[in-house]
């Protein structure tokens, strides 16, 4: 098992819904206006007067064999409007119940 960590600008918010969903992940966990700034190109996203756009995110655990998938649709994704900002991340899931 894998989690999957999204950090995305909130403009994709049904985008990350509906592209979960196309994969069969129905399990995931969201939150909303959380505050970043990406490592590389990305804008500050604060939520404030100067950068008032906000990020979310959402943390799904899933079988190995849906990640590549989905980090292939990720990926695509932000390539489509890098300007958005959209990352992901995976972990080892060591157990669960």
């Amino acid at each position: 098992m894998k989690a999957l960590f999204i950090a995305y600008n909130q403009a994709y918010y049904n985008e990350i819904n509906d592209l979960l969903e196309a994969h069969g992940q129905r399990g995931f966990t969201q939150w909303q206006d959380i505050q970043g700034r990406g490592s590389k190109t990305g804008i500050p996203h604060y939520g404030d007067h100067a950068w008032p756009e906000m990020n979310f995110a959402t943390l799904s655990v899933l079988e190995d064999e849906k990640v590549a998938p989905l980090m292939d649709a990720l990926k695509a994704k932000d390539q489509e409007t890098p300007a958005l900002g959209l990352r992901a991340f995976v972990w080892n899931i060591e157990a669960m119940y």
